[in-house]
């Protein structure tokens, strides 16, 4: 017979979502909690922390109605995720709970939210391309099978709808290749949770997708295990049914305060701006489960999204996300007050493994060399801006004006594209073709004679 659980009536102290417990049994790390209130009702929570006269307990619900004569039961078992592949085409919210309507899920399996962690050994090189129907992203920033590329935007930039996009035009090439999005929101507002929904709705990208929607007003503990949720959903899909995954993140500096709020009412001595000094390790807890396993089919790939506080790049969350990441996709404000959508930075974005998944046979033989052509004929475009604005266009030689011009008609027809186009990699590489013969021929010092007879169209 089971050994029934014993009660704690010991809580010494409340703060914040925290519950400090004297005078228990020895606890694991993680391990699930069951808090009974004076009224009858229940609270779940997880240990956050063990020592040998304390415990400190993290309620998920938030602490509301809690006393010291409420009860404390430790379960001897950490949180789980129920799997299933039904979960397809379903939302549910930052506990895991249904926000459709539709039944809980029957789960096939219950996995251990922490994940384990992909030995160095077995991981896999990401090595094929992941087309999001972009032409910043494909063309110049190519997101990669295993890679995590993040998104860094500032407050006021159509992050949401850039990731809605990808979201609903993401796919991968091949055949028989079973493709799925797990959509993580954090810390939104009811007016994004009904937007996400209908757009998912809308577009029927839903029945490729589980969505996760953690709410602004919903506690901070439960913000911090959504991801995991999500992430392990992700896991069970990716190696468990060899599905090809894109885990869409949104917003994870919503997920940085929640730690910030968690370590303050713990009185933990704060690192860099107040947020813990563990928050590298954290989100690399987070991140590195992204990756290709070998011998495994699928893969797990992230676009996390973070605005950056102030628009400071330098910030401790995009800066520590650089580090763990394999580059970045920056969006622009002055882009964004111009009216371009997407409004993507190709100067300031990079994505490392993009080399990995593209050339004859993954996108296109000319990619690499359009690629490096447009970025240097973009910059020198952007740096004859400045110099025009102090001398004058009319200072400038024929060709100077060229590439003048060319930044302009770069990012009007690559940067720019409309919230519903959905741009195959092909057509991405046709229009750079079409927009690099406004510039001369011996302009193109970055492109194979080769793939200029092959590809260039004659002017008219």
């Amino acid at each position: 017979m089971a050994e029934v659980a014993k009660e704690y009536k010991t809580i010494d102290e409340i703060a914040g979502p925290l519950v400090f417990v004297k005078n228990t049994e020895p606890v694991g790390y993680k391990e699930l909690v069951s808090v009974r209130l004076s009224d009858g009702s229940i609270k779940r929570g997880e240990v956050l922390d063990s020592s040998d006269d304390m415990v400190v307990v993290q309620i998920f619900e938030g602490t509301d109605g809690i006393d010291r004569a409420a009860s404390v039961r430790f379960l001897g078992e950490t949180m789980k995720m129920p799997v299933s592949k039904d979960m397809l085409g379903r939302v549910l919210n930052g506990a895991g709970d249904p926000l459709d309507g539709g039944a809980k899920i029957v789960p096939e399996k219950e996995l251990d939210i922490a994940g384990a962690a992909i030995n160095p050994w077995a991981r896999d090189s990401p090595a094929d391309f992941i087309e999001t129907g972009i032409s910043t992203i494909d063309g110049m920033n190519t997101l990669v099978r295993g890679q995590k590329l993040p998104i860094f935007s500032a407050s006021g930039l159509p992050h949401n709808d850039i990731a809605l996009q990808i979201a609903r035009q993401a796919k991968v090439r091949g055949e028989n290749e079973e493709f799925a999005v797990v959509f993580i929101a954090l810390g939104i507002t009811n007016e994004e949770k009904q937007k996400f929904m209908n757009e998912f709705e809308r577009t029927g990208a839903l029945k490729n997708a589980v969505v996760f929607l953690n709410l602004a007003d919903d506690p901070a503990v439960e913000r911090i295990a959504t991801p995991r949720l999500g992430l392990t959903t992700a896991e069970y899909m990716a190696f468990d049914l060899g599905m090809q995954v894109l885990v869409i993140m949104t917003d994870i500096t919503n997920y940085c305060e929640a730690l910030r709020q968690v370590g303050a009412a713990r009185e933990e001595v704060p690192g860099r701006r107040g947020y813990p000094g563990y928050m590298y390790t954290d989100l690399a807890q987070l991140y590195e489960r992204a990756g290709k396993i070998k011998g495994k089919k699928g893969s797990i790939t992230q676009i996390p999204i973070l605005t950056m506080p102030g628009s400071d790049i330098t910030h401790p969350i995009p800066d520590l996300s650089g580090y763990i990441t394999e580059g970045q996709i920056v969006l622009s404000m002055d882009l964004y007050r111009a009216g371009i959508y997407p409004p993507v930075n190709v100067s300031s974005s990079l994505s490392r493994l993009m080399n990995n998944g593209i050339g004859a046979g993954k996108t296109r033989d000319d990619h690499k060399a359009v690629s490096d052509q447009l970025y240097a004929s973009y910059a020198e475009g952007k740096d004859l801006r400045g110099l025009v604005a102090i001398v004058g266009k009319d200072s400038l030689n024929a060709k100077d004006r060229k590439l003048l011009d060319f930044a302009d008609i770069f990012e009007d027809r690559i940067v720019r594209q409309g919230i519903d186009e959905d741009r195959s990699i092909e057509t991405t590489l046709d229009i750079a073709w079409d927009i690099l013969k406004e510039l001369d021929i011996d302009q193109l010092t970055r492109i194979d004679k080769k793939y200029i007879q092959k590809y260039l169209p004659k002017k008219e």
